[in-house]
């Protein structure tokens, strides 16, 4: 029996989020069913965090045990031919005594938002669409807030437990242009995130961003560390899991000294 490690990407507008449920398709079902078929017996997927309903992944991180006889190219390939086309292994290797949850150091996810003057089918599924002009400069300042340890309850909840504070190592915003129309990405990279959490820090920056709350308001609503104080929240069809970030060779890995951290995002 082997471990292997994978990055795997997906569309997931067709999706209930990743982690399975039962009688909804999810991502982790149609890997597990696409390995059960190449392997012959029920497997197990873990993953580095769980998207929700609708959000994207292109560096999601997978790990599952399997007797394979023959190299990892042809593993790849074999479990590709079963998976659904908006579903696909980028990479796999051989890598024992690997967890994608416990071993993260970091996840990062990216949001697409653009400004349209009328609704961009093409963009339905990739990015928040928005009607109205955003202040960089804006969006920049409430973004930086971000970085940083802090409690973030006012953004969303943890999967279990309590333990809302979370790291933050990067929050910032890019003009960007997507099939031709101008917007933004935001990219935030942290420890973990809390259910929703992402989605919460964006809308909220959007309103920012719109003018819709001030600066001062913004910051307010964060330290409250209170929920209850914050109504935005962006569409999930914006948001893609990105990469995962894992611990260099002869750096020790999380799970020796690790807190509990929720990775659930989004």
């Amino acid at each position: 029996m082997k471990r292997y490690r994978a990055i795997l990407a997906y569309n997931g507008s067709a999706y209930f989020g990743y982690q399975r449920q039962p009688e909804h398709p999810t991502v982790q079902a149609a890997v597990e069913e696409a390995l059960e078929k190449v392997l012959g017996v029920k497997t197990v997927v873990r993953a580095a965090g769980r998207t929700d309903t609708g959000v994207h992944a292109t560096g999601q991180v997978i790990a599952f045990d399997a007797v394979w006889k023959h190299g990892e190219a042809t593993l790849l390939k074999a479990v590709n031919v079963y998976l659904p086309e908006d579903i696909a292994l980028q990479t796999l290797v051989q890598h024992d005594d690997f967890h994608p949850r416990y071993d993260a150091l970091s996840r990062t996810y990216r949001y697409a938002v653009v400004v349209v003057n009328v609704r961009q089918p093409l963009l339905a599924k990739r990015a928040w669409q928005l009607h109205t002009e955003l202040d960089e400069q804006r969006l920049q300042e409430a973004a930086a807030l971000l970085i940083g340890e802090h409690d973030f309850a006012a953004f969303g909840t943890p999967p279990k437990g309590d333990n809302t504070v979370r790291l933050v190592y990067r929050s910032q915003w890019q003009p960007m242009t997507l099939e031709g129309v101008a917007g933004y990405t935001y990219e935030v990279e942290a420890t973990a995130f809390l259910y929703h959490m992402v989605r919460r820090i964006v809308g909220s920056l959007v309103a920012v961003g719109r003018g819709q709350i001030s600066l001062q308001a913004f910051e307010t609503m964060f330290r409250s560390a209170d929920l209850s104080q914050n109504k935005w929240m962006a569409p999930p069809q914006g948001l893609v899991l990105t990469s995962v970030r894992y611990p260099a060779p002869g750096e020790d890995s999380p799970r020796r000294t690790r807190v509990e951290r929720e990775p659930h995002a989004t």
